[in-house]
């Protein structure tokens, strides 16, 4: 039995990706905490820690909750800490390191560095600086793209570095979504093309290149962006600027995207960085042809020109061509939507579940364990 600190930046990205792997801890008979940047309360763990953090990884409130969870490492003493997402990996290891590290085991699961051989030299310098300054902490690294792979052996930024296939897309939660009643819905006549890109507005997802170059396709092409983020009121008003603002599609937050699947022609994305996208694996999985950006992440999962099309980022004219290519070409896109639901079948939880799971324990096993367990009652949200 182990007594393990579980951490990610915000609420929904425990709930939307970590849950099945709390739940087999917790199963084992593991004392699992949960910490991050919001409330998040799971049967079964015994405390979950509110930790404020922010995107902007110098700001002082980041610095303040490091100096403070320090505080609770020293008096908790956990066995293990798992760390996900850039944030939380940065502040949670300050921490560790802050605290003292002693017998403490930290595996940092990278679910894409921000950035790569390409990003801006100040930027580059001050992330993997950053990492580099907590690789002494930094027990194990798992990640998910080649890419990543080479820069966490190159730089050595964990004492150990394994690869997984992401942490498994639950597929079965997609419901099959009628396609011809949805698009009726929206107003989309049969020879209309929709493009889908689900994801948060943020300045790495770029949902303003996808708009900006809606503006130079034919009339007959639509763009749905559900997701909520910082930038969505940005992203709303440059539609509107750009004279497109009635063929974009805003939702919001949506829940089951399944309905959305069935009615896109194409999955697109216009990401800057990525470390094994959902977004494009359910797309591939509803049988979509993806055209996306020439990164790490996605040159992991399409195959330029078997499942879709790769194009530089921020070049809209190759981005236009591979739209237009497959707009063009029904029967195309039928054949690489099939191909690619071939393909991603194996990045499907059920597929990788004991593989992540082993990859984030199996370091445990140097632990000693032999230790008295104490009360799991649940307790309630601490702020730190």
């Amino acid at each position: 039995m182990s007594k393990i600190l579980y951490a990610a930046s915000v609420p929904i990205h425990l709930a939307n990706f970590h849950v099945p792997y709390i739940n087999a801890l917790v199963s084992r008979g593991d004392r699992v905490w949960t910490l991050c940047s919001g409330q998040y309360r799971l049967d079964g763990t015994e405390q979950s820690v509110d930790l404020p953090m922010k995107k902007n990884m110098l700001s002082p409130v980041n610095f303040r909750s490091a100096l403070r969870l320090a505080g609770l490492l020293r008096k908790e003493k956990f066995d293990l800490v798992y760390v996900h997402t850039s944030l939380a990996a940065f502040v949670v290891r300050l921490a560790v390191k802050l605290a003292g590290k002693g017998s403490t085991r930290v595996v940092n699961v990278v679910h894409g560095y921000l950035f790569d051989e390409k990003t801006n030299p100040l930027r580059r310098l001050l992330l993997l600086g950053a990492e580099r300054f907590l690789r002494g902490v930094t027990d194990r690294v798992v990640v998910m793209n080649r890419c990543d792979l080479d820069i966490a052996e190159k730089h050595r930024l964990g004492k150990e570095v394994v690869m997984i296939p992401g942490v498994g897309v639950d597929f079965s939660r997609f419901t099959a979504g009628d396609r011809e009643s949805f698009r009726e819905t929206l107003g989309l006549r049969q020879r209309d093309i929709l493009l889908l890109f689900p994801g948060e507005f943020s300045r790495r997802k770029n949902q303003a290149f996808l708009i900006g170059a809606l503006a130079g396709m034919p009339k007959n092409t639509y763009l749905a962006l559900p997701g909520e983020g910082q930038r969505l009121e940005e992203c709303r008003e440059l539609a509107a600027e750009k004279g497109v603002g009635k063929r974009v599609f805003f939702p919001g937050q949506v829940r089951d995207l399944g309905g959305w699947y069935a009615a896109a022609d194409i999955c697109v994305s216009s990401s800057r960085y990525e470390g094994l996208p959902f977004n494009v694996m359910e797309g591939m999985y509803a049988g979509k042809p993806v055209v996306a950006t020439r990164v790490k992440g996605h040159t992991d999962l399409v195959t330029d020109g078997v499942g879709g099309f790769l194009y530089g980022w921020n070049d809209r004219e190759e981005y236009c061509d591979c739209v237009k290519t497959l707009a063009g070409n029904e029967e195309l896109r039928a054949v690489m939507g099939e191909k690619n639901r071939e393909l991603v079948r194996r990045f499907g939880r059920e597929q990788v579940f004991s593989q992540v799971l082993e990859a984030m324990t199996a370091i445990e096993d140097r632990q000693d364990n032999n230790k008295n367990p104490e009360n799991s009652e649940q307790k309630p949200v601490q702020h730190v």
